[in-house]
């Protein structure tokens, strides 16, 4: 049983994940889901490498690797100011940084349609990704994901996952070289992703 409480420690990789409470949406329209990639890039691309993600309308997926110690170390100053670090201190900053995007999420949205209170649920979900087998079954995972739901018959019909970035030439903040050469290539990555959705030895997160 994957441990959700985890600690999120420097150059380990994770597969995170939340959702909205009850039957709540987290996106309502076009410009929730650039917005919410607007504020990830903001909070957490400064302390973690991202190798996939997928926004869907009620939850989200991403795949990344925290960066190394001193890369938080300068990191925490910057945002901290004064403040003293140490290695003890990182996994309770990095999991502030994803606090702080829910939170400026969750008051945009909620400024945006009236609304009050909570939208994610109280814990944010992750397992460590601990092998290469787990590293390309998790990236394939989020990516199915709209296809594992229902919400679209072919994964290549959504566009607010990590899938087009990765096979194109367009700027990206994904680490798209490392993603490639694991996979062995654009064309292998591909056809990796034209299996069936359901992988009996994966380890994941489902809701």
């Amino acid at each position: 049983m994957p441990d959700y409480h985890i600690p999120l420690l420097p150059d380990k990789t994770y597969h995170i994940f939340s959702r909205a409470i009850g039957k709540e949406k987290l996106f309502l329209e076009e410009e929730n889901y650039k917005f919410f990639l607007r504020q990830f890039s903001k909070y957490i691309l400064p302390v973690a490498d991202t190798f996939a993600y997928n926004l869907l309308p009620n939850h989200f997926h991403f795949m990344i690797r925290i960066k190394d110690i001193n890369t938080i170390d300068e990191e925490f100053l910057k945002v901290k100011k004064n403040k003293e670090f140490n290695i003890e201190l990182a996994p309770e900053f990095v999991m502030e940084r994803f606090g702080n995007l829910l939170n400026s999420y969750t008051k945009a949205f909620n400024k945006k349609y009236f609304r009050k209170g909570g939208l994610f649920i109280d814990i944010m979900r992750r397992v460590e990704v601990l092998t290469d087998s787990q590293f390309g079954a998790t990236i394939f995972y989020i990516h199915k994901n709209v296809v594992h739901h229902g919400i679209c018959k072919n994964l290549s019909d959504w566009k607010w996952s990590s899938y087009y970035a990765i096979i194109s030439n367009s700027p990206t903040n994904l680490s798209r070289d490392e993603i490639l050469d694991w996979f062995g290539g654009v064309s292998q990555f591909i056809e990796f992703h034209k299996q069936p959705v359901y992988l009996k030895n994966a380890v994941i997160i489902d809701e």
